[in-house]
């Protein structure tokens, strides 16, 4: 839509059923109207507005060339004014330093945390014993994981080292021991039960993607059809974690049914798109998940993440050379790789119990 028709139209931000929205108001105009509805075919109309209405996304703010919220500008009527300061500060150096979004969003919400419990209390000022009886506070009081603790860590050890360049004051903050767990693998079975009652094409090409090949969430949500390149079956993985590009084997079973979907669903730019032809949620992936293993039955706890973890056990189990599972992971570290042979059977299931070599 060009600049003409956006004067014709007034925006409001509001909730509706439980999602946030732009309302879009103009002056009944039928060739308004008939552009609109071109541009936005998804728009819906609401009765109890009496308008028509988009979600509120990065997305339709662009194309209606709305100001895009600042990361983190939930936090701030929260936070004292000179903590607000220190706030920005930290948001100024993570955008600088091209973090990602979802990284930063996590940065600033653990530190917004902190500053919030602060009030008045300069963070700027905090000591290596107020950082203990903190992280301490989080453990007792707020009964946070060890996962919530070393991201909150994380997060405000960033802070430390960025804008105050006085990281080393971490050094005596005491950190939790690491649990050391192993990842949750599905059997080849228990796989192959997850695609059997998967009837949609479109969930059944998500699942066999993420095991196929080993893909995060994050990873398969943002493919995009020119990612894929079927003459060389391969898929260009861009900017995954850590910043980093890789290629991955497109699996050869998988040719029809990645063919029949394009037919079906005819995705435009990202290969599996939302309700309003966004990139399609982490949580509509997760649920798909989630939908698929309790039909199947399966009582495991895990989640969509087991199924990349499935896909490097079973490499290895067939025989595939670690550092190819590495490079395959995007892995930086073997290290990170190796914990997949504490998993696989091929070996231990070899190993005789000495109970069955009792006889009466």
């Amino acid at each position: 839509m060009n600049e003409e028709w956006l004067n014709y139209l007034t925006f409001k931000e509001t909730v509706h059923r439980n999602q946030k929205v732009i309302l879009c108001h103009f002056q009944y105009n039928p060739q308004i109207l008939s552009a609109f509805k071109k541009e936005f075919p998804s728009v819906k109309w609401s009765r109890t507005h009496k308008t028509w209405y988009v979600p509120n996304t990065t997305l339709f703010r662009k194309r209606l060339n709305l100001p895009l919220p600042g990361l983190g500008d939930n936090w701030l009527p929260k936070i004292y004014e000179y903590n607000k300061v220190e706030f920005i500060k930290f948001r100024n150096v993570l955008v600088q330093k091209m973090y990602s979004q979802n990284t930063i969003n996590t940065y600033l919400s653990e530190f917004a945390q902190l500053l919030i419990l602060l009030k008045n209390k300069p963070v700027s000022e905090l000591t290596y014993e107020r950082l203990n009886a903190y992280f301490l506070y989080c453990i007792k009081t707020l009964k946070h994981s060890e996962a919530q603790v070393y991201s909150r860590m994380n997060a405000i050890k960033a802070y430390f080292k960025y804008v105050l360049n006085e990281d080393a004051v971490f050094d005596k903050v005491i950190r939790p021991k690491p649990t050391k767990q192993l990842p949750k693998v599905f059997s080849k079975q228990e796989v192959l039960k997850l695609f059997a009652v998967t009837q949609n094409l479109k969930h059944l090409l998500i699942l066999k993607m993420a095991y196929g090949m080993g893909l995060r969430v994050s990873e398969l949500i943002v493919l995009k059809i020119n990612h894929i390149d079927l003459d060389r079956m391969q898929v260009h993985i861009i900017s995954s974690k850590g910043k980093k590009d890789r290629y991955v084997n497109f699996p050869e079973s998988l040719v029809s049914l990645y063919l029949d979907y394009l037919k079906a669903y005819q995705p435009t730019s990202y290969l599996f798109q939302g309700q309003y032809s966004e990139q399609y949620a982490i949580r509509s992936a997760q649920a798909v998940f989630r939908n698929a293993i309790n039909k199947a039955q399966i009582n495991k706890k895990v989640g969509i993440h087991g199924l990349r973890h499935s896909y490097a056990t079973h490499l290895l189990e067939a025989g595939t050379d670690m550092i190819f599972i590495q490079k395959l992971l995007g892995h930086n570290h073997i290290k990170t790789t190796e914990v997949y042979a504490k998993v696989s059977n091929k070996i231990l299931s070899k190993v005789k119990s000495p109970l069955d070599d009792l006889k009466d």
